[in-house]
Order: C-alpha cells, then sequence, then structure tokens
C-alpha cells in the first residue's frame, strides 16, 4: 500500500490530516465554566434575594411616602401576577399528562403512597413544633395585648373547615371553580324583633330627652349566627385537581382516540415551561422587587422583632431540624443515594419559594428543577408536585403547632394532654386544608386556637411577623412535595419499570396501556379490548407478570454488581 495522501499527491492537492472531531462540534465546558453554566439561574435568583434585603435595608431610614414604596413593589407584583397566571395551565396539563400516562391500578397506587407521605410528614411537624415550643417557651406574658381590642367574634370550627375541603375537592362547576372557592361564613339570623326595633327608633324620633323613648323601644335580643356557604374569589385548585386526575386516568384507558388529547396536554406542558424559562430571566428585578417592598411596608421593624424574635427562632429551629435531618433521614433510607446532593438541585426552586411566599407560585420552577437537573421520573413529578402543592403544608403544620401554643402561653394558659393532642391534630388537618397562597396560615390558626379555647384576638401579633416566618415555612412546603416525588419515585420503581419494558415490546403504544389497550397491571394475563370492541386473540395478550419477573431478575443482576 502507498503513503495515505498519495492519490492526493498525483491530483496536486494534499488531504488534511484525518481526525475523529468534528469541527462544527461544539465546544464542552470544563471547569469554573461549567460550574458557571449549570448555576447560572441559582446565582440570578441568589443576587435578586441579596438585593432585595440590601435595598429594603438601605431605604428604611429614609421613611419614604406610600407611593414610593408602592412603586418599588410594583415590579415584584407583576413578577408574581407572571407566575400565577402559569399555575392553572400547568397544574392541569401536568395532572392530565401524568396520570393518562399510567394506568388506572397505578395511578391509585402511586396517590395512595403520597398521600400516606403527606400525611405523615404533616403529623410529625405538628409533633416537632409542638415539641420544640413546649422545650423553648417563647410565649411571653408581656406581651399580650393590653388593650384586648375587639376581635373577630365569628365562629370557627374544625368541622367548618372539613366540610369546606370537600366541597372544594367536589366542585359543581369547573369553570366557577377556575376562580371562586367554596367556604363557610356565620351571618346573623333574621329575627322579627328586628323589624320591631325599626318601628320603634321611627316612633322614637320624635322624643329627644324624654323616658317614654327607651320604653318604647324592645330589648334587642341576642345575634343568633346560621352558617352560610359562600364563594370567595381565588382558585379551587384542589377541585381543579381532583378533576384532572379522575379525567386522566379515564383518558389513559382508552386507548389509541385519547392519544392526541395526551399528546396535546403533554405539549401545553412544554410550552408553560419554555415560558417559565423565559419568566425567570426577570427573577433579580422581580424578586428584589418583592423582598425590598415587604421589608419597607413594615413599620418599626425592629421592636417587632426583638418582641417576637423567640417566636421566629423556634420556628426557625424546626424548619432547620426538618430540612437538614429529617428530610435527608427519610431520603437516605428510602432512595440509598447522597441526600445533600438532591438538596443542593433545589436551592433555585427554594430561593424562589422564599422570595415569593407561595409554593404555586414557585410551581414552575419546581417542575424545572426536578425534571431537568434531578431527572426525577417526570410522571411522577407531574402526579406528585401539583398535589402537593395543595394538601403537603408540612411547614404550615409545624408553624400552626407553634403558633397555638406561643399565644395560649402569653395568656397563662396551661395546656394538658390533651389539649396538646387536639393541637396535633387540627394542626395536621388544618395544614392538609390550607391554600398554596401567602398567609393562608393565619386563617387556620382560628381553627386550632378555637379548638383549644385560645384567645383569638392574639392572632394579630403575628401578622407583623408573618411576612417573614411565612417565607420561611413555604421553603419547608415546596421541599416537602420534591422529596415526596423522589420517595414516590422510589417506590414505584418496579412498576415504572414494567410499564418500561411493555412500552419497548409495544412501541406504538399510548403511555401506560400497551397498544391501546387496557393492562391490569400485576395481574397476569388479563383478558383485553381492542378500541373497536372486538375480542383479541391469545398472541396480543401481554402477560404482566413475565415482564415483572424480568424487571426483578434484571434489578437483582444490578444489585450483585454493585
Amino acid at each position: 500500500m502507498g503513503p495515505p495522501n498519495m492519490t492526493a499527491a498525483v491530483h496536486g492537492t494534499e488531504l488534511p490530516p484525518k481526525t475523529t472531531e468534528r469541527c462544527d462540534a461544539p465546544l464542552e465546558l470544563t471547569g469554573y465554566r461549567k460550574w458557571l453554566s449549570d448555576n447560572l439561574m441559582l446565582l440570578v435568583t441568589l443576587s435578586g434575594v441579596m438585593l432585595g434585603v440590601i435595598l429594603g435595608l438601605s431605604l428604611r431610614p429614609l421613611q419614604l411616602h406610600e407611593d414610593s414604596i408602592m412603586l418599588i413593589s410594583y415590579p415584584g407584583e407583576l413578577f408574581m401576577r407572571v407566575l400565577k397566571l402559569m399555575i392553572l395551565p400547568l397544574v392541569i396539563s401536568s395532572l392530565i399528562a401524568g396520570s393518562a400516562s399510567l394506568n388506572a391500578k397505578m395511578n391509585g397506587k402511586i396517590a395512595l403512597r403520597t398521600l400516606v407521605y403527606f400525611a405523615t410528614t404533616s403529623l410529625f411537624n405538628a409533633a416537632l413544633g409542638i415539641a420544640l415550643v413546649m422545650l423553648i417557651h417563647p410565649g411571653n406574658p408581656d406581651l399580650h395585648n393590653a388593650d384586648d381590642r375587639a376581635s373577630d367574634k365569628r365562629a370557627v370550627k374544625l368541622l367548618d373547615s372539613l366540610l369546606d375541603l370537600g366541597r372544594n375537592v367536589f366542585p359543581d362547576n369547573l369553570f366557577q371553580a377556575s376562580i371562586q372557592q367554596a367556604h363557610t361564613v356565620y351571618l346573623p339570623k333574621p329575627s322579627v324583633l328586628h323589624s320591631l326595633n325599626d318601628t320603634a327608633n321611627d316612633t322614637a324620633v320624635g322624643i329627644v330627652h324624654g323616658v317614654e323613648a327607651q320604653r318604647q323601644i324592645p330589648e334587642m335580643e341576642p345575634v343568633v349566627l346560621v352558617r352560610d356557604v359562600q364563594y370567595r374569589s381565588g382558585t379551587n385548585t384542589l377541585g381543579i385537581v381532583f378533576f384532572c386526575l379522575v379525567f386522566g386516568t379515564v383518558l389513559g384507558t382508552i386507548g389509541q382516540k385519547g392519544q392526541v388529547v395526551v399528546d396535546f396536554f403533554a405539549a401545553v406542558f412544554e410550552v408553560i415551561m419554555k415560558m417559565v424559562t423565559c419568566v425567570m430571566w426577570l427573577t433579580p428585578v422581580g424578586i428584589s422587587s418583592v423582598i425590598a417592598g415587604k421589608i419597607l411596608s413594615v413599620d418599626n421593624l425592629s421592636l417587632v422583632m426583638a418582641q417576637l424574635v423567640w417566636f421566629i427562632i423556634t420556628v426557625a429551629i424546626g424548619v432547620v431540624i426538618y430540612q437538614l435531618i429529617v428530610m435527608q433521614f427519610i431520603y437516605f433510607v428510602f432512595v440509598r443515594r447522597n441526600p445533600f446532593k438532591f438538596y443542593k438541585g433545589l436551592i433555585e426552586a427554594m430561593l424562589t419559594a422564599f422570595a415569593t411566599a407561595s409554593t404555586a407560585a414557585a410551581l414552575p420552577l419546581t417542575f424545572r428543577c426536578m425534571n431537568e437537573k434531578l431527572r426525577i421520573d417526570q410522571r411522577i413529578t407531574r402526579f406528585v408536585l401539583p398535589i402537593g402543592c395543595n394538601i403537603n403544608m408540612d411547614g404550615t403544620a409545624l408553624f400552626i403547632a407553634v403558633a397555638s401554643i406561643f399565644i395560649a402561653q402569653m395568656s397563662g394558659m396551661v395546656l394538658g394532654f390533651g389539649e396538646l393532642l387536639t393541637v396535633l391534630l387540627t394542626s395536621t388537618a388544618a395544614s392538609m386544608s390550607s391554600a398554596s397562597v401567602p398567609s393562608a396560615a393565619l386563617v387556620l390558626l382560628l381553627v386550632v386556637l378555637t379548638a383549644i379555647d385560645a384567645p383569638v384576638q392574639d392572632v394579630t401579633l403575628l401578622f407583623a411577623v408573618d411576612w417573614f416566618v411565612d417565607r420561611i415555612r413555604t421553603t419547608n412546603n415546596m421541599l416537602g412535595d420534591c422529596y415526596a416525588a423522589a420517595v414516590v419515585e422510589e417506590l414505584s420503581r418496579k412498576e415504572l419499570m414494567a410499564l418500561d419494558a411493555a412500552a419497548v415490546n409495544y412501541p406504538d403504544m399510548p403511555a401506560g396501556t400497551p397498544n391501546g389497550h387496557h393492562v391490569g397491571l400485576l395481574e397476569g394475563q388479563t383478558e383485553l379490548e381492542s378500541p373497536g370492541k372486538c375480542q383479541l386473540n391469545d398472541s396480543v395478550v401481554v402477560d404482566m407478570s413475565a415482564v415483572m419477573n424480568n424487571v426483578n431478575l434484571q434489578q437483582e443482576q444490578s444489585n450483585r454488581r454493585v
């Protein structure tokens, strides 16, 4: 053989040396450039938080006018509105696409695991809050409202809160659920004496200083309050979540006929996530505006912080213990991986949740971190995160438990075991009915205070610091949803692998239903029906037990290699 360039030399040209690299291939970043590229959005979010704190503390000595504070907060208000704008289409598309990608039995298993995890962690957080508040005892009787101002005498009962939860889970109008939610109010009962009083008042108008006026006016009867179910503004996310879960589950059972609908909602989800990516570049301006506006709007910041410092410390200690110890332990026990690496991947979403004080507002970025950074199965994140955003409020359960006993301590109340057990159960139940909006926990706190007969009027003290405490507990709520998704994914790994294996054998099938036919997972050979309602022959029946045995064998071999 001649030299490699012999042919080129004959023609008077010389070929370039051969290489295995493409000239147009993108350069792979290394070192600090790769780190900067991977954490750019995190740095942008962190800079927004720091800028907001510095700006707010720097401008406080100037004692700006209310209009100036409003203008400073205005970019943050627009940022929050844009984030909330994407919540409803994101929840709808993610739940329908996620539940349709799994069969009905799989949806039931994941839902059961998710709800058990949420209830257990909420109960644990309430117990942790009770233990800390009894140990630290932050309630100082000197903080009790001396003027004993008139409090809101509306009856607040746990039964009403639970019944409202059911009414919102099962809405009677889906379009109304997009803009309103049901809640119970207490109104004065109409009475005949009211009309008599009006007549007597008209008679007494002509008598200015006489005793006859008082004799003609009957005594007012005690006001009787009656229940009335009304609607208030706000998205009924619980009802929408329930409808989308049922809709997506049924959609996944009709086979190929529903695939176009599944593809539509999957495309909507992708579009919303791309919109989120664009919006997040506005984070420095939006988040800094929100935080600076909150700092500037608080009257006498140093005095309020000094008076309630032990209450804030108690809540913060509980949040830190749960985030850095309990969550990491749960993740390590179930997933068997480095929990702090998972925690690090959620810092960007955690900062957004802290800045916006809303789990729902941080939901778009939470999806982005879970799917792109941490590579959690999208079938799980689309299912777990929207549900957790509405019913999993770990930080809220801890806050309500601490705040209720804190107010009881200020009033000099001594709570026995029965009262503490009541706080534990009502805090857990109230937190799971909490809306994922800022300061919703203060409303639910009234439920617990009423249950233990503690003074309701002292809740006004907590409004002064709730703008800060709300942000602390919101990070707990958001992280609880993410860790729940990771644990549920690990517990459901065999079923997910079975679906993937079936998808390989039947590549044309809709997700979760091989070849468009309904499959009862883990039930062996199941009688199938095609979309045309004709019986299939035995040659196309999928033996899911064989698929599961193959999956188990592969997993055992993988474990042996490790």
